[in-house]
């Protein structure tokens, strides 16, 4: 069954309501989307799977959980998704790090592929696919395709803001990828962009128009 996760931490959406600002400066967008991002971070990798290794503390040894298994792969969806890599790659500094880079083509609205650049051997390693923005949904679920080649253990697909278009087009090519955001919105405009939104994250992110 397709699933979608609400991340409704009261901090997430304080901060978020800062960044749809349209008054919020450059520095002040892209220090928001950090912060954001370690917080879902924390949440997505809640099942993480932990086993039990003997360390000594200072006054004993004793059996302690860490994590199990190969390091997390973040895949960012350029240019945008690298706000989001950035902020978690400060709570997980160790993880594997991947680009796919897309734009949409403005008349059709399609994702075209320019750059990809993956971790080898993924097999046995969980994915956290990242992007602000689930839109129309084409970016994602082209960048999904062309990860699943590599045959990853699992796929997560996490953003700031989904519409619910996007997430009815995802979940219809990829049902088997859940979905983590922190807002649904109400819908998409003319020109694909979610309503009431944020504005284009990658343009308040780095200052471009």
């Amino acid at each position: 069954m397709p699933t979608v996760t609400l991340i409704d931490h009261p901090l997430i959406q304080h901060k978020l309501t800062l960044m749809r600002q349209k008054d919020t400066s450059t520095a002040k967008f892209r220090s928001l989307l950090g912060e954001i991002s370690m917080l879902l971070a924390y949440e997505v990798t809640r099942d993480m799977p932990l086993e039990k290794v003997e360390i000594e503390t200072p006054m004993a040894i004793m059996q302690a959980p860490m994590l199990s298994g190969k390091k997390v792969v973040l895949i960012s969806i350029m240019r945008a998704g690298q706000g989001i890599l950035d902020g978690m790659l400060q709570l997980m500094p160790s993880a594997r790090v991947g680009h796919i880079g897309l734009y949409r083509d403005p008349r059709t609205h399609i994702a075209v592929e320019y750059y990809f650049k993956v971790p080898g051997d993924v097999s046995e390693r969980d994915m956290l696919v990242v992007d602000p923005m689930l839109a129309t949904g084409n970016s994602a679920v082209a960048a999904v395709y062309r990860l699943k080649e590599t045959q990853p253990h699992s796929i997560k697909f996490v953003c700031l803001l989904a519409a619910p278009e996007g997430i009815e087009h995802f979940h219809s090519e990829h049902p088997d990828v859940p979905i983590f955001t922190a807002a649904i919105d109400d819908k998409l405009d003319e020109h694909g962009y979610i309503l009431p939104g944020l504005g284009d994250a990658g343009d308040r992110m780095f200052g471009t128009k």
